[in-house]
């Protein structure tokens, strides 16, 4: 497997979808966050405070959901539960996409926090396939601060350990920590445009930001 590409929650389900299907054919597999679906448990645990397993799991689970959904509407795409699939299903020419419960069940690598999201567990079964990361979200990349606000600019390359003290962004805290560990890299790029997902895929420069694990 070349590349694990994580599609954001913030994009589904029309923009989720439609990339998707541009991307049937290579050799990429797909992680869906748990969007709407994971923020609502972070609703419920403001007002009942659940426990950090019962979180964890549970938002793991909405990245299941969405990815059952995606694979029921987007043609040759399957749902795989472990990696022994993922390269079957990838080798009959289909587009896999993982859910991930089941794996991250029985191997536990990561903590359990609403610091840990589909960020991270993205990042750790790349690693495990040692494939590339590219994150698709709904925004071009990483700012200098909130994009929403006045000012903010698009970083085009950043290190790990400088985003580590970087404050908000778009990806979940310990991703920084992460890459460090495993000294890799990934990009984050805006899903709504399919063609720079396409060009990053395709080892060309397009609007994002690339992150190094340095």
């Amino acid at each position: 497997m070349k590349w694990v590409v994580k599609i954001g929650g913030s994009l589904f389900p029309e923009f989720a979808m439609k990339l998707a299907q541009r991307l049937v054919g290579r050799n990429v597999l797909i992680i869906c966050g748990g969007g709407k679906l994971a923020n609502q448990i972070r609703v419920y645990h403001k007002k009942i405070n659940f426990s950090p397993t019962a979180g964890h799991n549970s938002a793991i689970l909405c990245m299941d959901i969405l990815g059952i959904l995606m694979a029921d509407k987007v043609n040759n795409m399957e749902a795989v539960k472990s990696l022994e699939e993922v390269n079957k299903v990838s080798k009959s020419g289909k587009l896999p996409v993982l859910l991930p419960s089941m794996l991250l069940e029985e191997l536990d690598p990561l903590e359990h926090s609403w610091g840990v999201t589909s960020d991270s567990i993205s990042l750790y079964i790349s690693q495990l396939l040692n494939a590339k990361l590219l994150i698709a979200t709904d925004v071009d990349g990483i700012y200098t601060h909130n994009p929403s606000k006045d000012g903010a600019q698009l970083i085009k390359e950043i290190s790990a350990k400088k985003l580590l003290d970087f404050g908000e962004t778009s990806l979940d805290e310990s991703f920084a920590e992460l890459l460090l560990e495993y000294k890799t890299s990934s990009y984050v790029v805006n899903g709504k445009h399919p063609e720079r997902v396409l060009s990053i895929l395709d080892g060309q420069s397009s609007i994002s930001t690339f992150i190094g694990g340095y």
